[in-house]
């Protein structure tokens, strides 16, 4: 009799212990699930999957983006192949910064689509005017590299030695290795244009989106970040930038947008920048330069 009920009782603690160890394991990946996703939420530039992947193939079908309710670009469709290297040109006003917004996701479309071919925001690196930073912030050059690498640490981990070694790194390539420790508020507007090619290095993304990147620099400067661009081409990355100068964009683009509010063409250089191409954008024959 006491036996039969050892037994039984034995059972039933063998069963509640599976219950406790099924509920258990429920409870922690529940508790994983609701912490990655409240991370998610609260920190959505944390992505420590990593290094960089092949570029997609970027695209926007029939993209309006507007500013309080006006059009700033209308029923503009573009293909971005994957490792292209493509100059954005246009009279002021013309919507350039704003295609460029839209595709880092900075702006939501009034219609159409931006098509990443299903890379994350992560994986679309992002350069901007240099007057878009409040330079008064108080915060050192280092400091303001390192936050390229935001992915691997996010807002709720301390950042790595590796981040250190790789600021450093970064640094030293745009020529500011001795300034990790001044306050951005005290560079140049040519070294903070550095600073800034330097903190979207750390980003290791596969698609690098730059809004007038040598706008107001000294063509010494200008050389060496072109070159850098070119070597971030040479690694198989999609280039896209806006840019004024068009002797510029025929010595170091392949590709081209016209764009003044539509697109007027995309393609080859060669096919794109022709004066009657530009006289239609807004531009005089034989223009050389934009406004």
């Amino acid at each position: 009799m006491d036996s039969a009920r050892d037994r039984s009782i034995d059972r039933v603690g063998l069963y509640a212990g599976r219950v406790w160890q099924a509920t258990r394991a429920g409870l922690i990946a529940a508790v994983r699930h609701s912490g990655a996703a409240f991370r998610r939420h609260l920190d959505g530039g944390f992505a420590p999957a990593g290094r960089r992947s092949a570029p997609p193939n970027l695209a926007v079908s029939d993209l309006t983006v507007a500013y309080q309710g006006r059009p700033a670009i209308e029923g503009v469709t573009l293909d971005f192949p994957p490792g292209s290297m493509t100059a954005i040109v246009g009279p002021n006003g013309a919507g350039k910064s704003t295609l460029l917004k839209a595709l880092a996701g900075i702006l939501r479309p009034k219609a159409g689509r931006v098509l990443t071919g299903g890379a994350a925001l992560q994986d679309i690196g992002y350069l901007p005017q240099s007057d878009e930073v409040d330079r008064d912030f108080p915060i050192s050059v280092g400091e303001f590299v390192a936050l390229g690498g935001w992915r691997g640490f996010g807002a709720f981990a301390p950042a790595s030695r590796e981040l250190a070694t790789a600021t450093e790194a970064a640094l030293s390539a745009v020529g500011l290795a001795t300034a990790q420790d001044r306050p951005i508020a005290a560079l140049s507007v040519g070294q903070f244009r550095r600073a800034l090619f330097a903190r979207l290095a750390l980003q290791e993304a596969g698609v690098l989106l730059l809004d007038e990147p040598f706008a107001a620099i000294d063509a010494t400067t200008t050389a060496e970040l072109l070159r850098l661009v070119e070597r971030w081409h040479g690694e198989g990355r999609t280039i896209i930038a806006v840019l004024h100068d068009l002797a510029q964009v025929r010595a170091h683009f392949p590709r081209c947008v016209l764009l003044s509010r539509r697109s007027i063409a995309a393609g080859d250089i060669a096919a794109v920048l022709t004066d009657e191409l530009l006289a239609r954008a807004g531009f005089g024959a034989g223009a050389e330069g934009l406004p």
